[in-house]
């Protein structure tokens, strides 16, 4: 495979987790609105944090690439 391949391969496979990662945010935030009582406030607080971490660090990992991003037309959902 060459390099070129394999830093593509890499970014499709980043952008499916960014994806990921973002929709499980958005989740998280959908969980607090919802919660009702301290155990589940707290619990969507935690999930949030731990979403917005993960994205934070596939954001970081993506920028570390050092490669040119092609636009993405399509949403990321």
């Amino acid at each position: 495979m060459q390099q070129s391949d394999r830093e593509n391969k890499e970014m499709v496979q980043l952008k499916e987790e960014i994806a990921d990662a973002l929709r499980e945010w958005e989740n998280a935030n959908r969980y607090f609105n919802y919660s009702i009582g301290k155990e589940q406030i707290d619990h969507a607080i935690f999930a949030i944090i731990t979403a917005e971490k993960r994205y934070g660090m596939l954001m970081s990992r993506a920028k570390r690439l050092h490669v040119e991003w092609p636009e993405w037309k399509e949403e990321l959902r």
